[in-house]
This record gives structure tokens, C-alpha cells and sequence, in this order.
């Protein structure tokens, strides 16, 4: 999945301590993690907002057909950047948007391994309300890893198949509230091992390109809020608590795992992530990333041909789905949403 380089563990408690991701070497599935950990200070308390009241049945998807799409992604194989299973998987998104409104971002990469075609899928679905929220997830795989069977099950396949479910809840109306644009950023992994090439220099070509187009054009500007969606099929799920995220917005997310009854999947520790967020929290953009960093014990499925199906769950893919939607449901009813 997308290089997580530097992440910042911080327990809830009084203790700080550092944790650092798992010597990863591709040859033996056991590469230096782009996510590494350092002891680090940080707030985690969440702020306390004026909520609008709930009301209405709580949102829904089939996460049946989520799981369906999740296995049929993961079908592909290994699709690291420039290989035919990436170019099957991007055929296998824009096949499952066909009819609706999508802006494909489609550039060329300079990367320390030469260059790369790079295509973002950008769907656009209509809303009353002037401003636009957008939920994001990578589709490729960890390309220092091609040469082995990791098919990033949950790194990657998950949430982009949990986006192409949202978009079977959306399309079809006009949603009473902000335009929703589901984003699909690809190149999200580094080219090259942390070893070699530090993860910041080295990653997220996709999504940042969306970010700098965006305020080229003027549409950042109508971005009221940026959702993450990462590695969220994991059986035992724990979305953490992300102190690179906006503070009120993670607090919205919050709010709606508790009125949907899911909050005990949510928050129980703090980290600070290096994500696909970040290019929009760098130009002032609210943003929260949901992410579960934790993906078996001391996270050893993670970048490892471990990440298969068999680790997931429906049920993950559901909790992550509706919480995100019930999300844009409270901030379409939020009269004024609070700056970053």
C-alpha cells in the first residue's frame, strides 16, 4: 500500500514509547516499512463541537458486494505501477463508473525508477449544497514488492472496493447536501525501499497531483472535507485516531461511529500518519484519515504476501462504508463547518 513512511505511535496514556514497522526487504517479503514510528508529544483529545441533532435511519451499503468487488480486485494480482494487472485494475474501476460523471487525472510520473504513467479516477456525484466532499483511496500495489505474490488484499483493494460500493449508494439522485467526489489516486506507493530513499520524497505522486491541479483550478477552494480510506478490511478492525488529521473533522468521524454504534472499532489509540491526506492538509484542506495501522500482531501482514482475503471481513467493510457516509451526512447538516 501507499508508503506510510514516518508515523508517530502516541498512547493514550501518560507512556510514549517508539515503535518501528519491520525490517521489509522485498526478496524477503520483509522490506524496511515506509511507516516508522517515533516517540513524539501530541494532543489527543478531540474537540467538542455543536453537533446538529440525529435523526433519520443510519446510512447503508452491501458489504456483501463490497467483499465481491475486494476478491475480484485482488483476482488481478500484484498491480504495482506500469505492470498489465495495474492496467486491468484501472479498466475493472472506470468499467464500474461507466455512466457516471468521472474526470480521469491522467499524467506521466518522474520516478527514481524512470518514468510512469500515473491515472487518478476522480467520480463526481451532484449535491444541493455549494462545496464538495471527497473520500479518497489508492488502488495500486507496494511496487518494491513486485517480484512477489502480495496482492495488498487490504492495502489498497479494500478501500477501493468500499468506494466503488459508496458509489452504488450515491449515483442515481441528487444527494440533499455537498457534491460528493470519490477519488481513486494511484502511485501512492514509494518506488523505492525507505532503505534506499526516504518514503516523503518517494510517494503519493498520484493524490498530490490531484492536490496541486485542484488548486491550480480553483476547486480546492470548494473542497469543504477530505476523507481517507486505507486499509479498513481488516477482521479485527480499530480505525486509529490520526493526529495529522483535522481535529474537528476527526471528531466528526467520531461522533459518527457513536450515533451508527460503531465507536468501539474507532480511536482506542493515536498515531500520526504519513497518508494520502497530507497534500491536502498541507494547503489548509480539512482532511481525516481512517485507517487501521495494526494488521495482525505487531502489523506483520502488512507489505507482505500475508495481505491476502482470508484476512478480511464484510463486516470491516460495512462499518467503515457507513461511518464514512453518516460523516457527510453530519457535516451536511452542520450549518457552518469550523476552519482548519
Amino acid at each position: 500500500m501507499v508508503s506510510k513512511a514516518s508515523l508517530i505511535f502516541v498512547l493514550l496514556s501518560t507512556l510514549a514509547w517508539t515503535h518501528v514497522a519491520c525490517d521489509r526487504d522485498k526478496n524477503s517479503a520483509q522490506a524496511q516499512g515506509e511507516k516508522a514510528a517515533t516517540t513524539a508529544a501530541a494532543d489527543t483529545t478531540l474537540p467538542t463541537l455543536s453537533l446538529p441533532p440525529d435523526s433519520g435511519p443510519p446510512p447503508t451499503i452491501d458489504s456483501e458486494r463490497a467483499m465481491r468487488y475486494v476478491k475480484e480486485i485482488v483476482a488481478f494480482g500484484p498491480r504495482p505501477l506500469g505492470s498489465a494487472n495495474h492496467k486491468k485494475v484501472e479498466d475493472y474501476i472506470a468499467a464500474h463508473l461507466k455512466g457516471d460523471t468521472v474526470e480521469e487525472d491522467a499524467f506521466t510520473a518522474d520516478t527514481p525508477e524512470g518514468k510512469f504513467p500515473v491515472r487518478n479516477f476522480i467520480a463526481k456525484f451532484p449535491g444541493t449544497k455549494d462545496g464538495i466532499v471527497v473520500i479518497a483511496s489508492h488502488y495500486d500495489t507496494n511496487y518494491p514488492l513486485r517480484d512477489t505474490p502480495f496482492v495488498g488484499a487490504n492495502d489498497g483493494a479494500s478501500s477501493s472496493a468500499l468506494l466503488l460500493e459508496i458509489a452504488n449508494q450515491l449515483r442515481g439522485k441528487t444527494l440533499d447536501g455537498y457534491s460528493v467526489w470519490l477519488v481513486w489516486d494511484d502511485a501512492e506507493e514509494a518506488i523505492k525501499p525507505e532503505t534506499e530513499l526516504d518514503f516523503s520524497k518517494d510517494s503519493l505522486y498520484g493524490i498530490r497531483h490531484v492536490a496541486e491541479k485542484w488548486e491550480a483550478d480553483g476547486t480546492l477552494k470548494k473542497v469543504k472535507a477530505f476523507l481517507l480510506a486505507d486499509m479498513i478490511g481488516d477482521a479485527d478492525l480499530n480505525i486509529d485516531h490520526d493526529t495529522n488529521s483535522t481535529p474537528w473533522l476527526e471528531s466528526v468521524v467520531y461522533e459518527a461511529a457513536t450515533r451508527v454504534g460503531y465507536q468501539s472499532h474507532f480511536f482506542g489509540r493515536s498515531l500520526a500518519m504519513i497518508d494520502d491526506h497530507l497534500p491536502f492538509t498541507d494547503r489548509h484542506v480539512p482532511a481525516a484519515d481512517l485507517i487501521d495501522f495494526t494488521y495482525g500482531y505487531d502489523n506483520v501482514f502488512w507489505h507482505t504476501p500475508q495481505d491476502t482475503v482470508d484476512k478480511l471481513s464484510p463486516k470491516s467493510l460495512e462499518i467503515t462504508g457507513v461511518v464514512l457516509l453518516e460523516t457527510i451526512r453530519i457535516l451536511d447538516k452542520m450549518e457552518t463547518l469550523p476552519p482548519k
